[in-house]
């Protein structure tokens, strides 16, 4: 029976886990499945861990092709994902439609998880975000990291403080019931991630690969990855 690894950036879990179990009962083919923040993808990608396909940032997916980690001309894209805020389900909602509002629930709250900055893309835009908003010094004791948005949002749903807010992917939010979304963070301070799928030069099975590829990333999938927060076409 045909194995298929792959490395998945935490934001296209719920879609990857998904459309696998499709291709799983439909293909008799296995999907070894691993998710998490980009930048702990792409180093096990180039430290040499088996990997048929790899789900990642574009820009990553891209630096891999150069490296020669990924079969040029392979990459193909699922869509974009923006940065959104989120509380504990059931909790209050904080206005964040403009930047005023949203710099001053910011200030407000008694802690911001995140993902970690250091690996993860989603943690990167967090920190630029606060500095675009002039509250980074006053707001950075309060921030917990953690290695991806699935955890922060998952450590956010079991929490049971007050004024607690949680930013990252849309996608990582919505996968998360315990969670409610808040909404997108304003155009102004918005960042778009396009993420993509890839062929690892060394996947062990090529063409079983490149199918799941199409199917992750074709007309059909365009519903669920909808569904889950991408911004498809366009």
């Amino acid at each position: 029976m045909t194995t298929l690894n792959i490395f998945c950036a935490g934001a296209a879990q719920a879609v990857v886990s998904q459309l696998a179990a499709k291709f799983q009962r439909e293909s008799g083919n296995q999907i070894h499945a691993e998710y998490g923040a980009v930048g702990a993808m792409k180093a096990r990608v180039t430290g040499g861990a088996p990997v048929d396909i790899v789900v990642l940032t574009a820009a990553l997916v891209d630096e891999l092709i150069a490296e020669g980690e990924v079969v040029r001309g392979s990459r193909v894209n699922l869509g974009r994902v923006g940065t959104g805020v989120a509380v504990r389900a059931g909790t209050p909602r904080p206005d964040v439609r403009n930047v005023e509002v949203l710099r001053a629930n910011i200030l407000a709250a008694t802690r911001i998880v995140c993902p970690d900055p250091a690996v993860a893309t989603a943690g990167k835009v967090v920190l630029h975000v606060l500095d675009q908003l002039g509250v980074a010094a006053e707001v950075t004791p309060r921030l917990q990291y953690f290695p991806n948005g699935y955890a922060a949002m998952a450590n956010l749903a079991q929490s049971d403080g007050q004024l607690e807010m949680g930013i990252t992917q849309v996608t990582e939010i919505l996968a998360n019931p315990g969670v409610t979304l808040v909404g997108p963070l304003p155009d102004a301070v918005q960042n778009m991630a396009v993420y993509s799928a890839g062929l690892a030069v060394r996947a062990a099975h090529p063409e079983r690969s490149r199918e799941f590829i199409r199917r992750l990333t074709g007309f059909n999938a365009q519903p669920v990855l909808s569904a889950a927060g991408f911004v498809v076409g366009g």
